[in-house]
């Protein structure tokens, strides 16, 4: 996949003044595979990051045979912001993807009501560990499998059982350079937690 991310720009938009819900929203995922990207996708306002440039510190430790060409990485994390409706916005989390700063994972997820797992098809297993934390802090989650062009095409019910998913994660594949693909990541998401709240009050 291009690293170039598609022209299809979003609108810099001021928050409207209807607004009245905010949805904190974490993306976690490997290393390189695509958060900063998704972030910076489908972000109306400009995006913070705390990209820096790759230095010796990461030699021999970040695996950059699948992304010869990335030269930065988020060292912090990634914000960005999306109004999906004029009451709707959601606040967006880009963690970063190293297993040397995984320690910042549990703080990121304070107040988050959900995530996105974003999966690369030619690194599976660096999934694991953002789906075994989110589990662990009972954080309600899907998966978004960003297409690599040259990634294996595996089919999403193959995904789910190499990931060893329950049928009840929602699943969805994405280009995460593209705007409408991102927003519809996040589309299924907000679907997901509302389908989540709805269950919880007809049961109490």
């Amino acid at each position: 996949m291009d690293s170039a991310i598609s022209e299809e720009a979003p609108e810099r938009t001021p928050l409207g003044d209807a607004a009245d819900t905010g949805l904190k929203i974490v993306i976690v995922g490997g290393f390189g595979v695509g958060k900063t990207t998704l972030v910076k996708s489908v972000s109306e306002i400009r995006p913070l990051n705390t990209e820096e440039h790759m230095t010796q510190a990461g030699a021999g430790v970040d695996d950059l045979s699948l992304t010869s060409d990335k030269t930065t990485t988020t060292v912090a994390f990634d914000f960005g912001r999306i109004t999906l409706n004029e009451q709707m916005v959601l606040y967006l989390f880009g963690a970063p993807g190293q297993e040397r700063f995984w320690f910042l994972w549990d703080r990121l997820f304070a107040g988050t009501l959900g995530a996105v797992v974003l999966v690369d098809t030619r690194r599976m297993a660096d999934s694991w560990y953002a789906i075994d934390r989110l589990e662990h802090h009972r954080t309600p989650f899907i998966v978004a499998v960003n297409r690599f062009d040259d990634g294996a095409h595996f089919s999403l019910e193959e995904i789910r059982q190499a990931l060893a998913l329950s049928d009840t994660v929602p699943m969805i594949s994405c280009d995460a350079r593209v705007r409408s693909s991102g927003k519809a990541v996040l589309t299924t998401l907000v679907d997901h937690l509302y389908r989540l709240a709805l269950a919880r009050e007809l049961t109490t």
